[in-house]
């Protein structure tokens, strides 16, 4: 089996974007306005990840809860999956009552030796175009790594310092209801968000690991509560280090003094980065 053989693999799904997701999601993130939106509503930046959702049989699901390897995905033989980080350019906005298309190909692969042994390295590019046209709309870039399983005697990675001083900031209190809700509105069933006994005994974290991509939205929406009227042109996010539920974490930002873009970034209970991300405006 050669992973390299899945490059260049390819898929496409179509899809609403409905009201009723973007009311839900409000409403988990605390925004004060939770009503269904009226057509033609724009998207805030990130949304999208409403839509698209990974619709498969339950007999296709893995141990892990995501869908068993080989189809579109590799199927990477390390058992261990995160989301490492993607990057966004946001051609137009997408709205509300949009007929959404997505295509997807796998781009790269690639094997690397870290201090727990194996890494792969997995990139999506994914482009999403609006009501049968041709151009694009959103470009993202879907990075994944795959991990071998945790062995006694592992290290860590030594961590990152977040910086001290941030003009915005907000804490998150990582309820299992948060998690379970984000999971539920993404149709994300890996058991790691949600499923304690399985991420603490099988994959060998010390709690529930709260989702990167809902940490990226939380970035975004702290720029959105702060700059109501900023438009996002690009978007990029690197997870650091993971973030599990046992103890509260913080979002934060800081604008460049030209105000052209904003440097956003998740720190832990320790005052450890987590999540570094930059957000290019217009």
């Amino acid at each position: 089996m050669n992973l390299q053989d899945w490059i260049g693999r390819s898929e496409t799904v179509e899809d609403t974007a409905t009201a009723t997701p973007y009311a839900a999601l409000s409403a988990t993130l605390d925004q004060p306005e939770t009503t269904r939106p009226a057509p033609g509503t724009p998207l805030p930046p990130l949304w999208h990840w409403l839509y698209f959702l990974p619709i498969h049989a339950q007999s296709e699901i893995g141990p892990d809860g995501h869908a068993k390897r080989g189809g579109f995905m590799p199927p990477v033989p390390l058992p261990r999956r995160m989301w490492a980080g993607s990057d966004f350019e946001f051609h137009e906005p997408l709205l509300i009552g949009d007929a959404l298309s997505r295509t997807s190909t796998l781009i790269d692969v690639k094997e690397k030796s870290g201090r727990t042994g194996s890494l792969i390295f997995v990139k999506v590019r994914h482009e999403i175009r609006r009501n049968g046209e041709s151009k694009v709309a959103l470009t993202e870039h879907h990075n994944i790594v795959y991990r071998a399983a945790a062995e006694p005697g592992d290290v860590a990675p030594p961590p990152q310092a977040a910086p001290h001083e941030s003009a915005w900031q907000r804490t998150i209190e990582p309820s299992d209801v948060l998690l379970f809700r984000y999971s539920a509105l993404t149709f994300n069933g890996h058991r790691i968000h949600y499923d304690r006994k399985y991420v603490t005994e099988v994959e060998g974290y010390p709690g529930l690991i709260v989702h990167g991509p809902l940490i990226a939205t939380l970035l975004m929406d702290l720029l959105r509560r702060q700059q109501p009227g900023a438009r996002v042109l690009r978007f990029e996010f690197k997870a650091v280090r993971p973030t599990f539920d046992t103890h509260a974490f913080s979002v934060h930002g800081q604008p460049s003094a030209d105000g052209k873009s904003v440097h956003l970034w998740g720190r832990d209970h320790e005052g450890w980065l987590t999540m570094d991300a930059t957000a290019t405006l217009t």
